[in-house]
C-alpha cells in the first residue's frame, strides 16, 4: 500500500483545508512519509502548526526558509516525492497549475515534480462548472495528472451541488489503488541500455549512428513507474530522465558501455538492451586531429566486444534478458538467429521497411519473438506505448 511512500501534500486556500488534517493522519498511519506545502491563502483555513504536528515534518509555506537566506528547495522536493497530492485544490490554484503561473512554493514544487500528481478540486458548484475551470482541469489531465472528482452535496455557500472535495478516505484509497496497480515490479532491479555509441577517430571526429535514445528512455520510465529500480546506461543523447526511480549512467563508446553494463548485470533481475552499440571501432585513435591529405582516408576497424552475447553467457535462470533487432532484410530470420545465439528470453524486432520506424521517430512498430517460438505483432504506436507493451511481456514472464 503506502508503506514507505514519499508524499507531498499541497494545501490551497479552501474551506475544505480542514480535511487535509484527516488525510495526513491516514497517510502517516499507513507508513507514508509526508511533507506538507501550504499556499499563503491556506493559512487562513488551517494552521501550519496543526499540519506539522500531524505530518511530523516542518510545513513549508514560503520560498525563503529564514532570515539567514536559506530557501525551501522546491526542485529537491519535486525529486524526493513518489507522488504529489493537492487537496484541497481551489479554482485559483488549479488555474495556476494549468497555466504555469508560479507565484508560490506549491506551484513551484508542482512544476518541478517528476512524480504522479493527484488533484482533488474543492470549490462552489458554479465555480467548478465554469468553462474556465473545466478547461483547466482538462489541461491538467492532458499533462498526465489524475483528477479525484469532487462529490455532490451541501456546500459552504449553502447551495447544493458538485464541488465538495472528496473525503480523505476516498483520496487515500485512490492513492493506495494507484500504488497497488503500479508497484508490480517493486523490489525488482532493471538494467536498460539506450542511445548510440560514439567511437573516436581523433579528438574531434567519431563513428556513430542515428539512435536518439527515445525508445530506451521510454522503457526505463515505464519500468520505474511500475516500482522498479532502474539503472539506465546511455550513450550520447539529448533525452532526459524524469522518474526518481531511475539512476542514469552516461557512457560514450562501446567499450565503456560494455564495462558499465557487465558491472551492473549481476545485480539485475531484468535487462533490456535497446542501445545501438557499434559493432566496430577504429583500431587506433589519433592523438591529434587528422589533417586532410589525399583523396582517400583509410580507417582500420576492429570488432567491439559483444555486450548482449556476454550477458547471455552469464545469465542465470532467475534473470530475464531482452534484446533488440533493427533489420532491413530477412528480418525475422535474423532476429531469431540473434535470439538463440545471445540466449535471450525474447527479442524485439523492428524493420526499417515500415514507415514511422527507426532512429529519431517518436513512434515504433515492433514484433516480439519469444524463445519458445511465440510471436506477437503490434501496430505503429508512440514509443511510450511500445515501452508499455514490452514491459507487460516481461511481467508475464516473471509470473509464468
Amino acid at each position: 500500500m503506502l508503506e514507505g511512500k514519499k508524499i507531498i501534500l499541497g494545501i490551497s486556500g479552501s474551506i475544505a483545508a480542514y480535511k487535509a488534517a484527516a488525510l495526513t493522519r491516514l497517510f502517516v498511519k499507513a507508513g507514508a512519509l509526508v511533507r506538507v506545502i501550504m499556499t499563503p491563502a491556506a493559512n487562513d483555513f488551517i494552521t501550519p502548526l496543526t499540519m506539522a504536528t500531524l505530518s511530523k515534518n516542518p510545513v513549508l509555506t514560503k520560498f525563503v526558509k529564514n532570515e539567514a537566506g536559506q530557501w525551501n528547495n522546491h526542485i529537491e522536493l519535486g525529486l524526493w516525492a513518489d507522488c504529489m497530492v493537492i487537496a484541497p485544490a481551489g479554482a485559483n490554484t488549479i488555474s495556476k497549475m494549468a497555466n504555469g503561473a508560479c507565484d508560490n512554493l506549491l506551484i513551484a514544487a508542482y512544476l518541478s515534480a517528476r512524480c504522479p500528481v493527484f488533484i482533488a478540486p474543492s470549490m462552489d458548484l458554479d465555480m467548478y462548472a465554469h468553462p474556465s475551470t473545466q478547461n483547466n482541469l482538462q489541461l491538467l489531465k492532458g499533462f498526465g495528472n489524475s483528477i479525484i472528482d469532487p462529490n455532490s452535496g451541501e456546500l459552504a455557500s449553502g447551495l447544493n451541488g458538485i464541488g465538495r472535495m472528496a473525503e480523505p478516505e476516498e483520496i487515500f484509497d485512490a492513492l493506495a489503488s494507484f500504488f497497488d496497480a503500479n508497484d508490480r515490479l517493486h523490489n525488482k532491479k532493471v538494467l536498460v541500455t539506450a542511445g548510440p555509441t560514439y567511437e573516436h577517430i581523433d579528438p574531434v571526429r567519431f563513428l556513430g549512428n542515428h539512435s536518439s535514445g527515445k525508445m530506451g528512455f521510454a522503457i526505463a520510465e515505464v519500468f520505474a513507474s511500475q516500482g522498479a529500480k532502474v539503472i539506465l546506461i546511455t550513450g550520447p543523447t539529448h533525452q532526459q530522465v524524469q522518474h526518481s526511480n531511475i539512476k542514469r549512467i552516461d557512457v560514450t563508446t562501446a567499450a565503456e558501455m560494455y564495462e558499465a553494463t557487465t558491472a551492473q548485470f549481476a545485480k539485475s533481475h531484468i535487462a533490456i538492451m535497446s542501445a545501438a552499440v557499434a559493432d566496430y571501432a577504429p583500431e587506433k585513435v589519433s592523438i591529434g586531429k587528422i589533417k586532410k591529405s589525399g583523396d582517400v582516408l583509410q580507417l582500420k576497424l576492429k570488432k567491439t566486444r559483444d555486450i548482449l552475447k556476454e550477458l547471455g553467457r552469464v545469465k542465470t535462470k532467475k534473470q530475464i534478458l531482452v534484446g533488440f533487432a533493427l533489420e532491413t532484410d530477412n528480418e525475422e530470420a535474423n532476429a531469431v538467429k540473434k535470439l538463440k545465439e545471445k540466449n535471450l528470453d525474447f527479442i524485439v524486432l523492428n524493420s526499417l521497411k515500415n514507415k514511422g520506424v527507426g532512429f529519431g521517430f517518436d513512434t515504433n512498430q515492433i514484433y516480439i519473438i519469444h524463445k519458445n517460438g511465440a510471436k506477437l505483432n503490434y501496430g505503429l504506436k508512440p514509443k511510450h506505448e511500445v515501452a508499455k507493451d514490452i514491459v507487460e511481456e516481461v511481467i508475464k514472464l516473471l509470473h509464468a
